[in-house]
Parts: structure tokens; sequence; C-alpha cells
């Protein structure tokens, strides 16, 4: 039987986000049991509800003064508005640089666990003030995220 609690765990050593870390950057990971691989588990966690679209559309009219891209680059491929950098059998990785920091996001899956990764190298004082507020909402998301995909492992 599946555990169904979402949890707060490390990277996973294998991962390619550790070759992006540098001091002073932001980095969460939870994960959940689940055997799903990582791009069926990153469709899911991509695919947001209701409130957490509302968030994000909040998110781009607060940011739009101030030059924050809105929906991310244009990619041939791509995970929601993030463009996929990486994707293989137990990792996909996706996100973008912007003026205020640059952003990616890790979909993990292995020996029956998925684990959501983010990483965030901030800027300067306004990718500072940015993941200060958003943070709460991010936990929030990625948390739910997680729910949705042992859910969908059942």
């Amino acid at each position: 039987m599946f555990e169904t609690r979402v949890k707060r765990t490390d990277l996973p050593a294998n991962s390619l986000l550790h070759k992006r870390l540098q001091s002073g950057d932001f980095l969460d990971c939870f994960s959940v049991a689940s055997d799903l691989p990582p791009r069926r588990a990153a469709e899911i966690i991509t695919a947001f509800p209701t409130w957490a679209t509302a968030l994000v559309r909040l998110r781009g009219q607060l940011v739009a003064p101030f030059g924050i891209s809105k929906t991310g680059p244009d990619a041939s491929d791509n995970l929601g508005i993030f463009p996929v950098e990486h994707d293989d059998e137990t990792e996909v990785i996706a996100g973008f640089n912007d003026r205020h920091l640059d952003f990616r996001v890790c979909v993990h899956s292995e020996n029956g666990r998925v684990s959501l990764a983010t990483w965030v190298h901030r800027h300067n004082l306004g990718g500072r003030l940015y993941l200060a507020l958003i943070l709460p909402f991010h936990i929030l998301i990625a948390r739910n995220a997680l729910a949705r995909v042992r859910h969908a492992s059942t």
C-alpha cells in the first residue's frame, strides 16, 4: 500500500539540479509515494487546479508593471508555461531565467517516489522580495500538486 503523505525531503542525490546550486540559492523539495514516470507526474503538477490558476493570474497582473514575465519564453516543449530543458526516464527539469531570478522545477521519479524540487537563483533585491512574497503560495501549490500525483497513482 502506498503512503499518502507529502513529505519535505532532500533533492535526490542523482538529480541534475545539483549542478545549478550555488551558495545563497533557494531550493526546496517535497516527495510522495508514486510509481508515475516523471513526465506524467510533471503534467499533473503543471495542470493547476482553478484556485492555483487564479493565483497565477493574479501574480501575472501584479508583476506586469515590473517587467517580469507572465508566461515564460516560447519553446518547442513546455510543461505548463515552463520550457523543458531536460527529460529522461527519471527526471524532468523545466523553467526559465528572468530579470529578477532564474527558476527551475524538477520532477524526479525513482524507487516508488516522485519528488518535486524548486530551485531559484535570485539576481537582485527584486528577486529576493518576489520569492519571499510568493513562498507561502508556492509551498501550498507544490504540496497540492504532489497530492494530485499521489491520487493519480492509486
